[in-house]
């Protein structure tokens, strides 16, 4: 592990939590204006339907800006990038809230996810630079503190809601972007590549090809995908299956919500504290067999309808269970391409963000009173995974 880049004199622990702000601009981005959405619907004389729709558009922005700056983080520079982000995503932060139209807010929307998966897509190849074999490791630290966003962007959002309006949210986004760009121009280093430009020739489309291609890396990108579906179905069901299912207040909810997120957290921080010494690999198949249990558990606790603390004890270990997959199958992804870790990270996100939005739609067909759907799309996404794991599995039994 490299503890300093001798060019750009930045140490992992001053790093290590730049690169966790900028991921942190997307849940901030998405969470932070969930509690103003009536209000937002009343100044624009519009439906409340209208306003969600600008989180989907929002997310569609958002994939599309990673498969443009995937393969040109891998071109251009990684830096480069990051600033460009940073510098749009600010403005259009300052400019959403002078919107006249709800038309006008969902394109500023767009733009400004657009613009923010610029700075987002650099970050997995910077800590594989940092980090090299270990790169897991430094991927588990930036997610346990990135996590804090979520938690508090909401509550973030109410404040700010209380003691202002909903244009003050965005102006708050505008800010703190503006923060985090002014100590990436400081702070942020550039990309180091492992060959000669004149031994590798890079291009936009080459290096899609050069990720897609590999049959080596293609396991773990499908595994990586299909998990997200286990997690995009978890977000997706578990409002209705908390508040309607079990009938819990929302101070209930908010609080079982926020464990699972602990739980997450944990996760992360078991997998910092083994990878080192187990690889990647192991704890990819050790998060796989301890999901495929309490996936399995979680479909038989609701065909007994059993009560709300069984569903919540399987489901802690799960959700647990599901961030060691995801982070060790982008970790052996990302060590797989040393120049074109940006396309790969484009990829991953593209996909995961695209079967995500399956969740969606898989559930509302599937639709019953109970929480059995939700449940079944889990352990169902988890038997993928190990169908896509099966030949490592096969060798070491």
């Amino acid at each position: 592990m490299v503890e300093q880049d001798k060019n750009n004199n930045i140490s992992l622990s001053l790093l290590l939590p730049l690169l966790a702000s900028i991921v942190a601009i997307t849940p901030f981005a998405v969470d932070l204006y969930l509690p103003a959405m009536p209000v937002i619907a009343l100044h624009f004389n519009s439906s409340i339907a209208a306003v969600q729709n600008s989180l989907s558009v929002y997310l569609a922005g958002y994939a599309c800006g990673l498969i443009l700056f995937g393969p040109l983080a891998d071109i251009i520079g990684r830096r480069k990038l990051a600033i460009f982000g940073l510098s749009f995503f600010s403005f259009i932060s300052f400019a959403l809230p002078l919107s006249e139209t709800i038309d006008q807010f969902i394109g500023l929307r767009f733009a400004q996810a657009f613009c923010g998966s610029a700075a987002t897509v650099v970050v997995p190849g910077i800590i594989r630079q940092f980090y090299g074999e270990n790169t897991a490791k430094g991927m588990s630290y930036v997610s346990m503190i990135m996590m804090f966003a979520p938690m508090l962007a909401p509550t973030i959002g109410s404040a700010i809601l209380v003691i202002g309006n909903w244009q003050a949210m965005f102006y708050f986004l505008g800010v703190y972007s503006m923060i985090i760009l002014i100590a990436s121009v400081a702070k942020l280093p550039e990309m180091i590549r492992n060959v000669e430009p004149d031994i590798e020739k890079v291009s936009f489309f080459g290096n899609y090809n050069v990720v897609l291609s590999n049959k080596a890396a293609r396991k773990y990108i499908l595994s990586s995908m299909l998990v997200s579906l286990a997690f995009f179905a978890y977000l997706t069901a578990i409002p209705f299956v908390y508040l309607e299912v079990y009938k819990t207040s929302e101070f209930v909810f908010s609080f079982l919500f926020g464990i699972n997120v602990v739980a997450l957290m944990m996760a992360q921080f078991i997998n910092t504290r083994c990878v080192g010494k187990y690889g990647s690999e192991k704890m990819l198949l050790s998060g796989l067999l301890v999901a495929l249990i309490f996936a399995l558990i979680l479909v038989i606790v609701n065909i007994l309808e059993l009560s709300l603390f069984w569903t919540v004890m399987s489901i802690l270990p799960l959700m647990g269970s599901i961030s060691l997959i995801a982070v060790n199958s982008d970790s052996l992804i990302l060590l797989t391409f040393a120049n074109q870790t940006g396309t790969a990270t484009a990829v991953i996100g593209t996909l995961r963000f695209g079967i995500g939005a399956l969740a969606g739609p898989i559930l509302a067909f599937f639709h019953t009173d109970s929480a059995l759907p939700f449940t079944v799309l889990m352990l169902t996404s988890i038997i993928l995974v190990g169908l896509c794991q099966y030949s490592p599995l096969k060798q070491k039994l």
